[in-house]
Order: C-alpha cells, then sequence, then structure tokens
C-alpha cells in the first residue's frame, strides 16, 4: 500500500477489508490465485493497522505525559 492509498483509507475501513478478505480466505470457493493476492493485500492492511495503533500509542502517551506534567506543576 502506497502512501497515498494509506491517506485514503482509515484504520475503521482498513479493518473492515481485513475481515472480509479473512472471510475470502476461508471460502472453499477460494482459488490459490485468489488466495496469493489476498495475502498481499492483507499484510498492506496489517501494516497500515500496525503503524496506525502505534502512532496512536505513542501520541496518546504524550498527551497524557503532558497532563502529569502540568498536574505536578499544579501541586508544586
Amino acid at each position: 500500500m502506497s502512501n497515498e492509498e494509506n491517506k485514503k483509507i482509515t484504520y475503521a475501513e482498513a479493518s473492515n477489508e481485513l475481515e472480509q478478505i479473512v472471510q475470502k480466505m476461508q471460502s472453499p470457493e477460494c482459488n490459490i490465485d485468489e488466495l496469493s493476492e489476498l495475502t498481499k493485500r492483507a499484510k498492506q492492511l496489517l501494516d497500515f493497522c500496525r503503524e496506525k495503533l502505534t502512532a496512536t500509542d505513542v501520541e496518546v502517551k504524550r498527551i497524557l505525559d503532558s497532563l502529569s506534567d502540568k498536574d505536578q506543576a499544579v501541586k508544586e
């Protein structure tokens, strides 16, 4: 998935697409050629979701640290 594609998709959309891919992969109608393409797309989506979760975790920790620093300044 290119950076441009990443900007066009949300975490929820990526997660939903992953769920659909899993359902397709589990289907008896899924052939080997389709399985290969689905696996590639799933990897792209998983990488995107992992990056999004990591970035969100860093941002939340930064915000909480900032709030904690402000609380300490008020107490002193």
